[in-house]
């Protein structure tokens, strides 16, 4: 069974993120598991942590080991990423040596209210992961503008423009895993 690692940067419960998450791993092909990598319970990194124990490091970085692919879907914070995503990223690259991201299949995807649809978010995050050595997805690209606009009052995808987009970004993004 392939496994995907889910990462929603967004730790409020009801982001438009988590429901565009939501329906890209409902998405998921039959022999497929999606796996949300909880963000809130790590504590920020310092490098002076290397040395120790840290029980909420060594879950993600299994989970992400384990992942066949890793898919971030994430907002945009003051035009750049969040604070908790940036801080599993660099939680997962450390100890030196030992990043679990070499190699990584990873996928973005960006949503937001506003008219740039998290872009700078979305390019700060490949940057980063691309020199982390992960194999980053470069297309399809998401980078959702007036996300909101595209749910119900459910916080599920009702717009079929936006669920029809999604589903193509996800039958390319499962393929691409897969392989």
């Amino acid at each position: 069974m392939a496994k995907i690692a889910l990462i929603i940067g967004s730790l409020s419960r009801p982001s438009l993120n988590r429901s565009i998450a939501e329906h890209i791993a409902a998405q998921a092909p039959q022999g497929v598991a999606v796996e949300e990598i909880a963000l809130a319970a790590l504590p920020l990194y310092t490098q002076d942590l290397d040395t120790q124990d840290i029980p909420a490091y060594n879950r993600v970085r299994a989970q992400l080991k384990a992942a066949d692919a890793v898919l971030i879907v994430s907002p945009e914070h003051n035009r750049s990423i969040p604070a908790a995503v940036k801080n599993l990223i660099d939680a997962a690259s450390r100890p030196f040596g030992q990043s679990v991201w070499n190699g990584k299949k990873t996928a973005i995807v960006t949503a937001s209210p506003g008219g740039y649809g998290g872009i700078n978010s979305g390019l700060h995050l490949r940057q980063v992961l691309q020199s982390l050595g992960a194999d980053v997805l470069i297309a399809p690209e998401v980078f959702l503008s007036r996300a909101n606009a595209a749910l119900n009052e459910n916080g599920k995808v009702a717009d079929e423009r936006t669920a029809g987009f999604l589903n193509k970004f996800a039958a390319a993004f499962y393929e691409w895993a897969a392989q």
